[in-house]
């Protein structure tokens, strides 16, 4: 005889197969670099079978994807926290996230930008990775232009372009170096880019 929860036990309602493959998707593709991971080892690891994740995702592909998608989703979130303690001030939430940026990119282990990582390892511009992580960068672009109009900066779109320049170097020296590396001083450098434009 199954044994009943204890009166007032919350229980979780089993995850779907498809939360499931997408979750381990997104650590391994994010952890080890998305062509190194086969469906074989997702469906292992997620604890369900190969026509489950087919049934989910038509193709890898669509898996690489969703994964994308939800990471692009993740950091926009990241980057527009900082709004809730510095309403209206463009500056002030932008360097917010940066200074996080910086500490979190200047540990060992660092894996970088997952859009930047699916640009390099998706050279295709046809391939649904690349268009992606492409549609995210150029979004980002945009949203950088954006505050930086709102700083009230002389060429707001240069220099929403250099900003993007040292935060896509954060990810790639955050990468390289680790702890103590470039990647550290990336608030500095922004604030000091500011200073020369407003």
């Amino acid at each position: 005889m199954r044994s009943k929860p204890a009166p007032n036990t919350p229980t979780e309602p089993p995850r779907r197969a498809a939360d499931r493959i997408r979750d381990t998707a997104f650590d391994l593709f994010y952890r080890e670099g998305i062509r190194a991971v086969g469906v074989e080892e997702i469906v292992s690891q997620a604890g369900v079978t190969k026509p489950s994740l087919y049934r989910a995702f038509e193709s890898k592909d669509e898996l690489i994807a969703a994964y994308l998608r939800d990471y692009d989703q993740r950091f926009c979130q990241r980057f527009e926290a900082p709004a809730a303690d510095h309403p209206g001030d463009p500056k002030g939430q932008l360097l917010a996230y940066l200074d996080k940026l910086a500490a979190r990119a200047s540990r060992d282990g660092y894996r970088g930008c997952g859009l930047t990582n699916a640009v390099i390892e998706y050279p295709e511009r046809d391939h649904p990775a690349h268009q992606v992580a492409v549609e995210s960068k150029q979004a980002l672009r945009e949203r950088l232009r954006e505050m930086c109009r709102g700083m009230g900066a002389r060429e707001p779109d240069e220099l929403a372009d250099g900003i993007l320049l040292l935060l896509e170097g954060s990810y790639v020296s955050g990468q390289t170096f680790g702890e103590g590396g470039p990647a550290r001083v990336l608030g500095a450098m922004v604030r000091c880019l500011i200073d020369a434009y407003v």
